[in-house]
């Protein structure tokens, strides 16, 4: 059996670690791959009120979610919920889902991603925001570059209008 070198010792303070924007909402990085021997990577998602990820799929990694203000809405596959702080939801690769502020504050989640690595999507992806409004075809490449699927279901349309949602078509 091989044996691998424990991850370094690491400390995020509170407000600490980098903040870009996604879009629709925002990231916080707190934990890289390299923090943790690539089991996974933290971020946390600042959702303002509105804002809703577009639903997609992940082919190479599980997300784990804790919200921690707010109330968010998750849909995964046929499944649905509103969840306020304290509030943990898996959401598995392999099945199509999306998040929304659910509520009329902003809302917050810690997102934790296994296997590490799709925090450099979030990454490229607020780069590329940054530069200026990017072609559809750029975030295509982009997504699919690391596993990344879209789709639109039958469903969205109803959850948009249920919560008053302003979908942002620039990016997830």
């Amino acid at each position: 059996m091989a044996t691998t070198d424990p991850p370094p010792f690491t400390v995020v303070r509170p407000g600490e670690g980098f903040a870009a924007e996604l879009g629709s909402i925002g990231v916080d990085f707190k934990l890289w791959g390299q923090d943790t021997g690539e089991a996974v990577s933290v971020v946390e998602h600042p959702f303002p009120v509105g804002a809703l990820v577009l639903p997609h799929l992940h082919t190479r990694e599980d997300e784990y979610s804790i919200v921690t203000q707010g109330e968010i809405g998750f849909r995964s596959g046929d499944k649905e919920v509103v969840l306020g702080p304290g509030g943990y939801i898996t959401k598995p690769r392999g099945e199509m889902h999306a998040m929304w502020n659910a509520g009329g504050v902003p809302a917050r989640m810690i997102e934790i991603i296994s296997p590490a690595g799709f925090e450099h999507f979030f990454r490229e992806l607020s780069d590329l925001l940054a530069a200026g409004p990017p072609e559809p075809e750029q975030i295509a490449t982009l997504a699919d570059s690391d596993g990344l699927r879209f789709g639109e279901p039958e469903w969205l349309p109803e959850v948009i209008s249920r919560y008053g949602l302003t979908p942002s078509r620039r990016a997830p």
